[in-house]
């Protein structure tokens, strides 16, 4: 049995609609040989994955306009722009947005883009899954508007509303673990000749840590709502019905979970190091070693445990029952820690490649993808330490807005990573290359936008500015005031660069761009910019971890000159 549709995709947006030919047509096969069909149940990765693109571009939109709405009620003490009865479910909106909304759909939509050409297969394993997965989850998306807009969420009013606000999530948590699926499944099976797992490219490693850890999590989170569903329709005697959603299914919305989403964020960063250093990475073991670090998040959300304090607070350490202190460090070293670690792990290798050559001196070609990809990978790490810091309880932030910070820094850095992958990517599948002019400002916008969106909810979190449902005093003001610039900001970036990326597929790519444009390492580029349907001609036969390396370098030996001909 395999796991690749074998079907070529042989209508065409140009034929699609053809009904003039002789050949009789039912009904059925002229609705699935339009346009809007081959883009719907289309079994070209491609294809859908920049339909979970532009829906997930949608839902980040969404995310960032709620997070305006909640700063903008924290700078007036008076609550005059909104009715307080909605401020429940804008909070649960901006939690559910960060990480349903933002980092897991477009993380997913890149590994489906991506995976495949990096791993020289000429189609996605299960495609029809990851087209169902896409519109499970959408159809969730939509849900969840729908319930919070009529009373429904974590404190919801009406029955029927927090039954859809349940099912909304459970909807998106299945359809993006079926997405998960094809994409574990590809990497795993649909891998060229001499592509092994230990040359497999840095990002498809994390899109296997990362939709591992997700088809590990979401069946968890399923069983979590369907306890609170039961719950809620009956007499709420074992979990407190919706209000106790956060107690028993928030855990999936806050750290050290979220760490587990932003994976192929940090992946992007990974894949990048090689090409704007022009190295082969030395040990190869080492960065896919700090990825799967990251990836042990996921052992938190399996067991539910969101570990909050260490466990010598207050008095310090000593050694009264000193055991039982190292038994309560035990889980929150391996689920806050050891993530954190292997962040580190991936930003030591970065130092290692950037170390000069004795021969060649140092070498670095910046690129516009890079900037996005750095600045993403920094905001995620200071949001790790963040969390770290959020558990010493002798601080006293915990129940502050900190922890949003937190969140913030994770989420809007997993974006700005995602976004550079993106950058990186587009001319595989539209031709092109993402314009320089716009990416640079664009992607230093961005880390302003997070750092002014989170690093004042950890100032305020240290003043004691509560979290939830609190209006801001005078004396917070200006920290709250940032806040709202920060996410103003985060709007624009976004908007301006879905107009850039829009007018770049709407461009008529002529077929004639260069298939590598960033003298790149890994075997994606050796086909067309964009690249057919079928990704590449022949089925690639790879030697090495880097094989357009290996091809340069076999022609600077033919030409004799050391330079590429």
């Amino acid at each position: 049995m395999t796991t690749i549709d074998t079907r070529a995709e042989t209508v065409t947006d140009d034929t699609a609609a053809d009904t003039t030919s002789d050949q009789p047509y039912e009904a059925g096969e002229i609705l699935l040989s339009s346009p809007v069909a081959h883009w719907l149940i289309s079994a070209d990765h491609k294809r859908i994955g920049r339909t979970y693109l532009g829906a997930a571009f949608l839902t980040v939109l969404a995310t960032i306009v709620i997070n305006i709405l909640l700063a903008v009620e924290r700078t007036d003490g008076d609550s005059v722009v909104l009715d307080e009865g909605v401020l429940a479910q804008l909070l649960d909106g901006q939690r559910v947005g960060m990480v349903f909304g933002t980092l897991l759909p477009l993380a997913m939509a890149l590994c489906v883009i991506v995976v495949p050409l990096q791993l020289g297969a000429r189609a996605l394993a299960f495609p029809r899954m990851a087209v169902v997965g896409f519109w499970i989850w959408f159809g969730g998306a939509i849900a969840f508007a729908i319930a919070l807009a009529n009373n429904g969420g974590s404190l919801g009013g009406s029955e029927d509303m927090v039954s859809l606000f349940f099912a909304s999530i459970a909807m998106m948590a299945v359809g993006l673990t079926a997405t998960a699926v094809a994409i574990a499944t590809s990497v795993l099976t649909t891998r060229a000749p001499g592509i092994t797992l230990r040359r497999t490219p840095f990002f498809s490693w994390s899109a296997l840590i990362f939709s591992l850890g997700v088809i590990v999590v979401m069946p968890v989170l399923v069983g979590a709502l369907t306890y609170l569903f039961i719950d809620h329709r009956y007499p709420r005697q074992g979990f407190g019905g919706n209000a106790g959603f956060y107690t028993w299914a928030g855990w999936i919305l806050t750290q050290p979970a979220t760490y587990l989403f932003a994976i192929p964020a940090i992946g992007v960063f990974a894949e990048l190091l090689p090409v704007v250093f022009g190295k082969r990475t030395p040990a190869r073991g080492v960065m896919i070693a700090g990825l799967g670090l990251v990836g042990v998040a996921a052992l938190s959300a399996v067991t539910q445990q969101n570990i909050q304090n260490l466990p010598w607070e207050g008095g310090g350490f000593n050694t009264d029952n000193l055991g039982d202190k190292f038994q309560d460090l035990a889980p929150y070293v391996i689920f806050n820690a050891i993530p954190l670690l292997g962040l580190l792990l991936v930003f030591l290798m970065g130092l290692v490649l950037a170390k000069p050559d004795e021969e060649e001196g140092f070498g670095f070609y910046l690129t516009s993808s890079f900037l996005f990809a750095f600045f993403g990978f920094g905001m995620i790490l200071v949001g790790m330490v963040g969390g770290i810091v959020y558990a010493l309880d002798d601080l006293g932030v915990q129940g502050t807005v900190f922890e949003e910070g937190v969140i913030v820094y994770v989420a809007y850095g997993g974006l700005l990573g995602l976004m550079g992958g993106i950058a990186h990517w587009v001319p595989k599948w539209r031709g092109g290359i993402f314009p320089v002019s716009v990416a640079v400002p664009l992607a230093l916008l961005g880390v302003l936008a997070t750092i002014l969106a989170s690093f004042p909810h950890y100032v305020a979190g240290l003043l004691d500015q509560e979290g939830g449902l609190f209006y801001s005093n005078s004396d917070l003001l200006i920290w709250n005031v940032l806040v709202l610039v920060g996410h103003g900001l985060m709007l624009a970036v976004v908007l301006i660069f879905i107009a850039a990326l829009v007018m770049l597929v709407k461009a008529d790519p002529d077929g004639n761009d260069s298939p590598d444009p960033w003298n790149a390492q890994t075997i994606e580029w050796s086909t067309t910019s964009p690249a057919p349907d079928e990704n590449f001609v022949d089925i690639p036969m790879v030697q090495s971890a880097e094989p357009m390396y290996d091809m340069k370098d076999e022609r600077r030996s033919a030409t004799g000159d050391g330079g590429d001909s």
